[in-house]
C-alpha cells in the first residue's frame, strides 16, 4: 500500500527513490508501469506528458508500456525465457510490434547489445541466458528496453545481484544512456551513497509514504527528517571506526501498520505527542521537501543537541 505520493521527473533527470524494505518502492514503480496486480484499487493520478496514465487502456496502454515506459528489475533471469536465445528476446517486440523482421532485427539488437557493453553482440545473440552472469544477463535487460525507445526508465535495485564491480559498470552504462538520450529515470536503491553518486535528486520513503526530497548531495549533508538522518548515520563509514554500527530502534512499519500522524513516530527520538495527533503533511522548506513538523526547529538545533543536521 502506498499513498500521498508526489513525484516529479523531467527529462534527462534522474531522481532516486530509497527507504527500508516494504516502504513501497517497488510498488511506486509498478504503479508507474501500470502493472500492480489484479483488483488494485488506485487513486489520484499519474501523468506522462500530461496525459493520465491510469485511464489508459487497450492499445493506448501498449503504446504506454512500449515507447513511454520501460522497467529494469533486480534480477534479470526471472524476466528472460531460459529455453529461447538472446537474440529471440532482443528481436521478439522488434518483429511483432514494429514490423522489423529478420536481418535488421538482429542487427539492430546486435548495435544496441555493444551499445550496452557486450562485444561481439551478434555472438551473444545465438547464446542462451544460462550462458551469460548476472551482469551480462544485466546488460541484455537494458538492451531490451532501449529498443523500445523508452522515455521513462524505471531501474527497480537493477544492481543488487551483481558484484561490486559488475554494479559500477552497470550504473556507468545506465546514467551515459540517460545523458545521452535524454532519459528521465526513477532509481531504486537502498544505497544513499550510490543514490548520491547518481541521481540529481533523492526522495525518501517510509510506511508507503514520502518524508522527504531535496538534491542528493543536499539530502546526503544536511537531512531534514529524521529517518533521513537515521538512515545515514546506519551506514558503514571508511573514514569512522566504530564498534557497533548504529541502528534505527524498532521494526520498520508497512502503511496499514504505520501508526496515525508521523509514520515514523513511533521510533523517531524527536517525536512529541503532536507528532501523532494530526497528518503531517509534504511542506516546502528552502525549496526542498519534507514531511516532519519539527523539521525547522530540529535543523537549527545545534549539532550534538539533538539536531538532525549533520
Amino acid at each position: 500500500m502506498i499513498h500521498d505520493v508526489s513525484l516529479e521527473i523531467a527529462p534527462g533527470e534522474a531522481v532516486g527513490l530509497v527507504g527500508e524494505s516494504g516502504s513501497g518502492k517497488s510498488m511506486t514503480a509498478r504503479a508507474v508501469a501500470r502493472l500492480l496486480p489484479p483488483g488494485a484499487v488506485t487513486g489520484g493520478e499519474i501523468l506522462f506528458d500530461g496525459q493520465p496514465v491510469l485511464s489508459l487502456e487497450g492499445p493506448d496502454l501498449r503504446r504506454y508500456r512500449r515507447g513511454g515506459v520501460a522497467m529494469v528489475f533486480q534480477d534479470p533471469a526471472a524476466y528472460i525465457n531460459p529455453v529461447r536465445t538472446i537474440g529471440d528476446h532482443l528481436t521478439e517486440s522488434l518483429r511483432l510490434v514494429r514490423g522489423v523482421q529478420g536481418r535488421e532485427a538482429r542487427r539492430r539488437a546486435a548495435a544496441v547489445l555493444d551499445e550496452v557493453g557486450i562485444a561481439g553482440g551478434e555472438r551473444t545473440l545465438g547464446q542462451y541466458p544460462h550462458e551469460l552472469s548476472g551482469g551480462m544477463l544485466q546488460r541484455v535487460m537494458i538492451a531490451s528496453m532501449l529498443l523500445e525507445e523508452p522515455r521513462l526508465l524505471l531501474a527497480d535495485e537493477p544492481t543488487t545481484a551483481l558484484d561490486v564491480t559488475t554494479q559500477s559498470e552497470v550504473m556507468a552504462i545506465l546514467d551515459e544512456l540517460r545523458v545521452g538520450r535524454g532519459l528521465a529515470m526513477l532509481y531504486i536503491t537502498h544505497d544513499l551513497d550510490l543514490a548520491a553518486g547518481l541521481c540529481d535528486r533523492t526522495a525518501v520513503m517510509y510506511a508507503g509514504t514520502i518524508l522527504e526530497v531535496q538534491s542528493s548531495s543536499a539530502l546526503n549533508d544536511h537531512p531534514l527528517h529524521p529517518y533521513t538522518a537515521a538512515l545515514l548515520e546506519a551506514r558503514p563509514r571508511m573514514e569512522q571506526r566504530s564498534a557497533r554500527l548504529r541502528a534505527i530502534e524498532g521494526s520498520p512499519r508497512s502503511a496499514f501498520e504505520a501508526p496515525d500522524g508521523c509514520p515514523f513516530a513511533d521510533r523517531c527520538p524527536h517525536a512529541e505527542p503532536a507528532c501523532t495527533a494530526e497528518p503531517q503533511i509534504l511542506r516546502s522548506y528552502g525549496g526542498r521537501l519534507v514531511r516532519c513538523r519539527r523539521a525547522e526547529e530540529l535543523r537549527s538545533a545545534p549539532q550534538g543537541g539533538g539536531g538532525v543536521a549533520r
